[in-house]
């Protein structure tokens, strides 16, 4: 099967799928979405796949969503349904590795954090910048980020959206390790090399028995967040977020927590 903007390649019994709209930071949008979903399909189907390695090419891992032909439309990049991906990593009964060799911020650490292993680049810019841009995290990110690193790390990340590097988030266990940036994709082969030794059942259903114990409630926050994202990416803080980050200014936020918030939040 050909993509348009993924690469898709298996050996060893190991696929990679590398983002692959590099003079766009791989920069997210719907047939971006489409394209990890179906390549995921493609390798969940594929017995001879044991592990699967999740990548950027280019200098970036993801930088988010395509503001400049989304941004508007679509706000952060996620809670809209063309550019969730009907199949995500935490769902394959596969194990999957996301390789983090750059900037990956908003969707492009949301994505990642449903992988069941991250490692990244020591340099690599990431960053949970949703409330930067007037809008809030998705993709289960409530729940999933304050597991994997703690209440307080996840409110430190999540509340500020500042960028961290690479050796930062393996210090406070958001990726498993952080590598120099030429030792990256080496060091990812080498773990998905490990998971391709086990018995492929086995690892199935040991991946889910740890999402259903780890993450039970992701599909209720993915339900929670969807009912609260339509209504905050209308509003003129999410236009504003957008405006002045293409237009390189501080943003000046409109809404009032006094005022504003939703009725039943």
């Amino acid at each position: 099967m050909g993509f348009e903007t993924v690469l898709y390649d298996v050996a060893d019994r190991v696929a990679t799928i590398t983002l692959n709209r590099p003079e766009k930071m791989n920069t997210w949008n719907t047939a971006l979405a489409a394209d990890l979903s179906a390549a995921l399909t493609e390798a969940r189907d594929d017995d001879a796949v044991r592990a699967i390695i999740v990548t950027g090419a280019g200098r970036a891992f993801c930088a988010g969503l395509d503001l400049q032909t989304g941004g508007q439309a679509t706000g952060g990049g996620g809670q809209s349904r063309g550019n969730i991906p009907e199949l995500l990593p935490h769902e394959v009964p596969k194990p999957v590795l996301a390789a983090i060799n750059g900037p990956a911020v908003g969707v492009g650490i949301t994505y990642p954090m449903l992988c069941d292993v991250r490692i990244a680049a020591e340099q690599a810019k990431i960053g949970f910048v949703f409330v930067r841009r007037g809008l809030m995290p998705e993709l289960a990110s409530h729940t999933i980020v304050q597991r994997v690193v703690g209440l307080s790390n996840a409110a430190d990340l999540l509340l500020s959206g500042r960028i961290i590097t690479g050796v930062e988030a393996a210090g406070m266990g958001l990726v498993s390790k952080a590598v120099p940036k030429d030792e990256l994709m080496d060091t990812a082969r080498a773990m998905a090399a490990e998971y391709v030794k086990a018995a492929p059942v086995s690892v199935a259903l040991t991946k889910r028995l740890l999402w259903e114990g780890a993450g039970s409630a992701v599909p209720d926050m993915m339900k929670r967040e969807g009912d609260i994202f339509p209504w905050l990416r209308e509003q003129a803080d999410a236009q504003e977020g957008v405006a002045s980050f293409l237009e390189k200014r501080e943003p000046e936020w409109k809404l009032s927590v006094a005022k504003d918030l939703p009725a039943g939040v």
